[in-house]
């Protein structure tokens, strides 16, 4: 996917108005983005000493749409692809980091820059601005517990309009739990991370299909691409959004329909030496310099850092449907969905309902009718902790409050009931010794349910509880301490 010159500095760079740097994205009867005489020459001779290209399929079409500039092209890779290929083996340290749990599905959002990009200016009905529509229904049809989201969007966006009007743009779908990835690093993590990427004609959607990444096209301006070009053919052959069908249904059969080997014409597309951008654009600049290439020091990239910790810390009303299960030791089923204003229906015969809140929560009149308050803080911030004195003012001044969970770390809880007992809960870590990444405050709702469907906390005690989250069941061990 690369397409870069080397330019003389003196010389202007065509501005780039509202474009995709994608080499698909182009009319077939209009200059073809990147390579046409526009971009590459000036007074009929070539701007750039080097126009660096990813695969043959690029060059053919240079000598094609600018033939003049065919002399200056070098076949040197993809070093962003070389990149994320040399990440794929830590896929399960990425998605750890991301917060995704065991049996979740991360679902990366994608947009790129463009008018019929899911996140542009053409109008629904010529597929672009699908977002703003897509991002509430996320948060009301996907169980938090079950998926995570992310959203990764083309860094022209981001400077477009500025970081503080996309971030606002996306701020509800932030407090239900999205992940915004900064639009420079981060997101080959997370694309390495994803179980499915709901995107469109970009470079990153095309990218996830040539790892094998299971893709679904909320958007794709047909009539906007060379049909001759690679991301022409994705369009082809990838499953494209019904936007007024369910959007579970659709991305988990966008995963379970999945075939391995569906993309790979087109990853083979990517680059023709895989593997090797670093070695080849090297050996470029030296000779463009003039100069032998150091023989005792290999060229390498550098390697994709370990994203920080982040996961989902929901700040808009949670609803919550618990069920008890069975008649033996305590399991209970949860299934949470963020941004109550979107309530979906109960879960039938059988279920309960509850409201969580976080105490930060923009809908603060939510607090009112919560019946679970939530923070998340360390155990000894000397602002809100420790855990009995935050939870003990809760549920003072929230007389409807049922319980006060305040989380303390990845897998573990400190909850206060309103009868005065304040309980520890802590998830037990899986065969490697692994901490539990579900939600803990999903926890104290099962714990809430338990305790309010009439149940003994002692019986919790002695056996803990068993959370059940869609196919996951999370075992938690329930430590009280009687407060009087």
């Amino acid at each position: 996917m690369v397409l870069a010159t080397i330019r003389n500095w003196r010389h202007r760079t065509p501005d780039t108005g509202h474009r995709t740097p994608d080499t698909g994205d182009q009319r077939p009867d209009a200059p073809v983005f990147g390579l046409s005489p526009d971009w590459l020459l000036s007074h009929g001779r070539p701007l750039a000493s080097a126009t660096v290209l990813s695969h043959p399929e690029q060059l053919d079409r240079l000598r094609l749409a600018c033939p003049e500039a065919a002399e200056t092209a070098v076949l040197a890779g993809d070093p962003c692809f070389d990149r994320i290929l040399d990440g794929l083996p830590y896929r399960e340290r990425y998605r750890r980091a991301l917060g995704v749990t065991a049996g979740q599905r991360l679902i990366v959002v994608n947009s790129t820059w463009s008018p019929g990009a899911l996140l542009g200016d053409a109008g629904e009905d010529e597929g672009g601005d699908l977002l703003p529509s897509l991002l509430p229904r996320l948060a009301a049809e996907l169980p938090a517990d079950e998926y995570r989201t992310a959203a990764v969007l083309h860094p022209n966006i981001w400077h477009g309009h500025g970081p503080g009007q996309v971030r606002s743009w996306l701020d509800r779908a932030r407090r239900a739990g999205m992940l915004l990835v900064p639009p420079l690093e981060g997101w080959r993590q997370a694309l390495i991370a994803a179980d499915c990427v709901l995107g469109d004609h970009g470079s990153v959607t095309y990218y996830a299909a040539a790892i094998g990444i299971p893709v679904l096209l909320g958007a794709f301006p047909d009539g906007a691409l060379d049909p001759d070009s690679p991301v022409a053919a994705l369009g082809r052959v990838a499953p494209h959004l019904r936007p007024y069908e369910g959007l579970r249904a659709q991305l988990d059969r966008a995963v379970d329909t999945h075939e391995p080997d569906r993309y790979r014409a087109l990853a083979d597309q990517v680059s023709s030496s895989p593997g090797r951008s670093a070695a080849l654009l090297r050996r470029a600049f030296y000779d463009l310099i003039g100069l032998p290439e150091p023989e005792d020091r290999p060229a390498l990239l550098d390697r994709l850092p370990l994203p920080a910790y982040e996961p989902a810390e929901r700040t808009a009303p949670v609803r919550v449907l618990t069920r008890l299960v069975g008649t033996g030791p305590p399991e209970i089923a949860v299934v949470r969905y963020a941004d109550a204003r979107d309530e979906p229906e109960d879960g039938g015969i059988g279920w309960d309902a509850h409201t969580a809140v976080h105490e930060d929560t923009r809908d603060a009149d939510r607090l009112r009718i919560a019946d679970v308050i939530v923070r998340y803080a360390a155990a000894d911030d000397p602002r809100v902790g420790p855990p009995a004195a935050w939870t003990a003012e809760i549920l003072a001044g929230h007389p409807g409050c049922g319980l006060a969970a305040y989380v303390t770390g990845p897998d573990h809880c400190t909850v206060r009931t309103r009868a005065g007992e304040l309980v520890r809960l802590a998830a037990a870590p899986d065969r490697d010794g692994r901490a539990d990444l579900c939600d803990p405050a999903a926890y104290a709702s099962a714990l809430h349910a338990w305790v309010g469907g009439g149940k003994s906390l002692e019986e919790a005690t002695g056996a803990g509880i068993t959370v059940v989250t869609g196919d996951v069941r999370h075992h938690v061990n329930v430590n009280v301490e009687r407060l009087g």
